[in-house]
């Protein structure tokens, strides 16, 4: 049986606010709030669960906080190997002011994470069995260099593991030579990787390309809106983004990130798959919480997938 495994290095509980208006000096009354444990790597645990494929999450997990994640993923049926340190996990507000129709995002920076329990983690995936997947998701805390990406990188290849990627560091371009399994940057951080202010949808397959050329065996490039890209060797294809009220996107990459990589173990068919996916991040953007699933098969009667390179 195939394993899995997600690590989140910062993990966190995030607070969601609904209010009517937003101003400064008085006391501005909630209409909804909603907390919920999180952090990239676990929201991809926890679709992987609704998709019934089960995972171990990994990542580091301090203080009352972080027991309360703990506790939860435990509730969800999903197993944990968090290294505990001193310090609690983070807490982020994400509020919705309908007045404006603005989201804002306050996120915090994580505690810090000495030396040795990094290395500690370190070790923990060197552990991982040769043939699993783990999956590498979201920021880090305070005390982490962005070269731990090269390190796991380096560690998956030696191990024979299929490394999964979704990060925003300039690090991951130094991870393409280890050629990980797949990434996942979003509009904004490709861009960024490349040294541009802004790639456009039309641009887009050029700089796929170069990822793949340079050693990523797959991509998975969301465009919010505007849609989703899926790239390796042999194809390049794209699906739309279905129409519907936006009203949380903090956790919508992690959604389609989650059903691609159940789809890919499900060897289902790769528009199949992509059209899934595009649909169920959708879902969760269109809620306050992670989606369940139930709008999906209507979602995806908006999507249409299209094949930009190679193979359809």
């Amino acid at each position: 049986m195939v394993q899995l495994y997600t690590c989140t290095m910062n993990l966190a509980i995030d607070l969601f606010i609904e209010t009517d208006e937003m101003k400064p000096h008085v006391v501005n009354r909630t209409i909804e709030d909603d907390i919920q444990a999180n952090g990239k790597g676990v929201n991809v645990s926890l679709i992987l669960k609704k998709l019934k494929t089960d995972s171990t999450a990994l990542g580091f997990s301090g203080g009352f906080t972080g027991r309360y994640i703990e506790d939860y993923l435990h509730e969800q049926g999903i197993a944990t190997q968090f290294i505990h340190v001193s310090e609690n996990t983070r807490i982020n507000v994400f509020t919705q002011v309908n007045q404006e129709q603005t989201e804002y995002k306050l996120v915090n920076k994580g505690p810090k994470i000495p030396s040795e329990k990094v290395r500690e983690l370190l070790n923990r995936i060197t552990e991982i069995e040769a043939g699993s997947y783990l999956c590498v998701s979201g920021s880090l805390p305070q005390g982490i260099a962005e070269t731990i990406l090269v390190e796991i990188s380096q560690i998956a290849q030696k191990n024979k593991i299929n490394l999964i990627v979704d990060s925003s560091y300039n690090s991951v371009m130094d991870c393409l030579k280890y050629h990980p399994y797949l990434l996942k940057p979003n509009e904004d951080e490709l861009a960024n990787w490349f040294g541009q202010k802004e790639i456009s949808l039309e641009e887009s397959p050029k700089y796929l390309q170069r990822l793949i050329n340079q050693g990523a065996q797959r991509v998975l490039l969301s465009f919010g809106g505007k849609g989703c890209f899926y790239a390796d060797k042999d194809r390049i294809i794209y699906g739309n983004a279905p129409r519907g009220k936006v009203v949380n996107t903090a956790c919508a990459g992690d959604t389609l990130l989650g059903t691609f990589l159940s789809g890919l173990l499900k060897n289902e068919a790769l528009d199949v798959c992509l059209r899934h996916s595009i649909a169920a991040g959708s879902s969760t953007a269109f809620r306050k919480g992670l989606t369940d699933f139930s709008d999906i098969a209507v979602l995806e009667k908006q999507i249409q997938i299209q094949t930009i390179e190679g193979k359809s």
